[in-house]
């Protein structure tokens, strides 16, 4: 049994390789989105840089055995339109599921128990999971709308005090020294490129290279308590363990556990990326299956 996992947030796509409960590869391309890309370009991310670096090349496509896809934006329509561009990636596989990415971090953090899963990478988001399903969810709304505790979020409330003025000048000159942006060149990649959530998320490795600034950590913070308070405090989270998954939550951890220390929470974990707890997720189910099929 060979087994094809992903899981994909706004700016990149975890891939692994799954054979007889192990991983025998992983794989990295860049994100994919189904709502913001189109067709096309999601089949041409596919193909140039997924089954190029398959093992054994395109041909490990006729013998994956299934394929799972948790995706950020696989939400309602959007899931039955992955599921048909995997489908014509991956003709000879039998079995192609495609999900959320909320799913695939409730799955990683929580497994098979109740819990409450938040991702906080370039977006965020958050739910109740009762072990089998998400029952609950407060929608995170987007950039433009919400994702408070993000990357685009942090990104937007970094630029916003840089050139209001709320940030020394000593911080701004150094970030457009650092970076090489110039403030036109910086409204341009926000208001005038696609996909300007990923260039706001990339304040980020500025900021985490700075957090010897106070006024930069309370940056983090202020993000951090402001999704708190817009999203998992609608929970009733007292008697639930929350893990979270993303780089922004894995980054900032020590902060993002004194803002849940503040208010009682209980953490489970933080973790980079969920791709190491959806394997476990799904060869402990591929082991039941075996188990059920094979009893007298």
């Amino acid at each position: 049994m060979k087994i094809l996992i992903a899981d994909s947030g706004s700016t990149k796509t975890h891939w692994a390789i799954v054979q007889n409960g192990k991983i025998i590869a992983k794989i990295k391309t860049q994100g994919i989105h189904p709502v913001y890309q189109s067709r096309k370009t999601i089949k041409e991310i596919l193909h140039t840089e997924l089954l190029g670096a398959l093992p054994n090349g395109n041909t490990e496509q006729h013998i994956l055995d299934e394929v799972y896809f948790y995706g950020t934006g696989c939400r309602n329509e959007w899931t039955g339109s992955m599921k048909d561009i995997l489908s014509e990636i991956f003709p000879h596989t039998s079995k192609i599921e495609t999900a959320s990415d909320l799913l695939g971090a409730a799955r990683s953090v929580c497994g098979h128990q109740p819990g409450i899963a938040c991702i906080l990478g370039t977006g965020s988001n958050s739910c109740i999971y009762d072990g089998k399903d998400i029952v609950e969810n407060i929608p995170p709304l987007g950039y433009v709308l919400g994702d408070e505790g993000s990357g685009a979020v942090l990104g937007k409330l970094f630029f916003n005090a840089l050139f209001k003025g709320d940030l020394s000048l000593e911080i701004k000159e150094d970030y457009l020294r650092w970076s090489g942006l110039t403030y036109t060149d910086i409204i341009n990649k926000v208001y005038g490129q696609p996909l300007a959530n990923r260039f706001l998320a990339t304040a980020s490795l500025y900021i985490s290279e700075h957090l010897d600034s106070t006024a930069l950590r309370n940056l983090v913070t202020a993000n951090f308590r402001d999704f708190f308070q817009k999203n998992i405090r609608k929970y009733n989270y007292q008697n639930l363990p929350i893990g979270f998954v993303g780089s922004i939550a894995y980054v900032y951890a020590s902060i993002l556990k004194e803002v849940l220390a503040e208010e009682g929470c209980l953490l489970s974990q933080i973790v980079k990326s969920p791709i190491e707890g959806l394997v476990a997720f799904h060869v402990e189910k591929s082991l039941e299956k075996t188990k059920v099929h094979s009893m007298p």
